[in-house]
């Protein structure tokens, strides 16, 4: 069992992995978008990226601790946070006892299926993974409202998926493997989308029955929650960017 400040420590080692992570993958917006990860303790405590940081510049050491109020409670001396990413994450955080890490992203596939009408179809074995377990939240401006939250939240519901209308993605996870296991397999089903519309040649869709059918097979197989892709990523990041657990 390891004590607070070793967990601390592997939370802050898993969330910077998680950050060039997603910078690897192409699903980083500059320095713009966040992912979080709560603290343990009874406190509502989690770690946010400093603003003006690029995601492949993120380190373990370099994540800030902020407080409900949206607050820096350590990390002062380096830390200029978006209110927006504030609003968003902590919206989730307080209100999901089981979302441990929130990734919210701006990709070009994931912002152009925000503006599509129909949002997400189940036309790849990936999409199908979220068969019926996206949310979606309507566009109310640049999120640094906190009244906003409360609507975030009512639409986010108990999915792990959402759809931010004419604005991005967000996932979130009981760890921080699958919150970017899902958020991956999300963006995933994006760019299928956007290339299957793009063909000029008609497009089919599986029967409902089928798209539920593999969308229990997914949950049942587990391949979100497994540690061991989370794992291989990590060795990746350990051949080609090990610097982000200092």
């Amino acid at each position: 069992m390891l004590n607070d400040a070793a967990q601390e420590w592997k939370i802050r080692c898993d969330l910077a992995a998680a950050y060039r992570l997603i910078a690897h993958f192409g699903m980083d917006d500059l320095i713009g978008t966040h992912l979080s990860a709560r603290l343990p303790g009874k406190e509502h405590r989690f770690l946010l990226n400093p603003y003006g940081l690029m995601f492949d510049e993120v380190t373990a050491s370099s994540l800030v601790v902020i407080d409900p109020a949206g607050n820096a409670v350590e990390g002062k001396e380096q830390c200029k946070i978006n209110a927006a990413g504030f609003t968003i994450h902590s919206a989730v955080h307080m209100s999901r006892a089981d979302a441990a890490c929130v990734v919210h992203t701006h990709t070009v596939a994931g912002m152009a299926i925000a503006a599509q009408e129909q949002g997400l179809l189940p036309l790849n074995q990936k999409s199908m993974c979220f068969y019926g377990g996206v949310a979606y939240h309507d566009y109310e401006g640049f999120a640094v409202d906190l009244d906003e939250r409360e609507r975030l939240v009512r639409d986010l519901g108990d999915k792990d998926a959402m759809i931010l209308r004419h604005h991005g993605l967000l996932a979130i996870g009981r760890t921080i493997g699958e919150a970017f296991l899902n958020m991956y397999l999300l963006e995933q089903s994006c760019r299928i989308q956007l290339g299957a519309t793009q063909g000029g040649q008609k497009i089919t869709l599986p029967s409902m029955n089928v798209a539920a059918h593999a969308a229990a097979q997914f949950k049942e197989i587990g391949y979100n929650t497994d540690p061991l892709p989370w794992e291989a990523l990590k060795r990746r990041l350990d051949r080609i960017s090990p610097a982000y657990a200092t």
